[in-house]
């Protein structure tokens, strides 16, 4: 990873940049793709009154498989319903994973929380097992978190 503090400021630019929230959110997922070399960034919005999680925008060889799914499914139910990132190592041994590209080994699942609710999520994913280690998730991490308003002020 080039330098987590500038990549923490390109996204903070991007967010001040007036421009409508779908091509927002196309360069906030490019630009997190970038930073980590991973093979597919997605923000999803996390919509409690309707159980659903959107798909906002993507980066990567493919559009999701599962553009909008129920918040009960997925790795992502996982990471809604704790609160927390959750990190698998290994897809093809966890019974939630929703293939959403061929030959996806591991996947991170980050929520970004708005006064303890999950309003969104950065879903990660990589063709490599065990590809997310503690300093990519912390990256991810703090990307949740600066990125925060995205979703509040949405």
């Amino acid at each position: 990873m080039t330098g987590m503090r500038a990549q923490l400021e390109q996204l903070r630019g991007i967010l001040d940049l007036p421009l409508p929230r779908i091509e927002q959110a196309q360069r906030i997922a490019a630009a997190i793709r970038a930073e980590g070399a991973y093979r597919w960034v997605g923000l999803y919005d996390v919509d409690l009154v309707r159980g659903l999680v959107l798909n906002i925008a993507w980066s990567g060889p493919h559009a999701p498989a599962h553009p909008s799914f129920p918040l009960s499914r997925g790795i992502s139910s996982r990471a809604i319903s704790l609160g927390r990132t959750v990190n698998v190592g290994d897809v093809t041994q966890d019974a939630d994973y929703l293939t959403a590209l061929d030959g996806t080994r591991s996947e991170i699942i980050v929520p970004v929380l708005d006064g303890g609710l999950v309003v969104g999520t950065i879903d990660v994913e990589s063709e490599y097992p065990d590809a997310f280690g503690p300093t990519a998730q912390r990256f991810l991490e703090q990307c949740a978190q600066t990125l925060q308003s995205f979703w509040t002020q949405a």
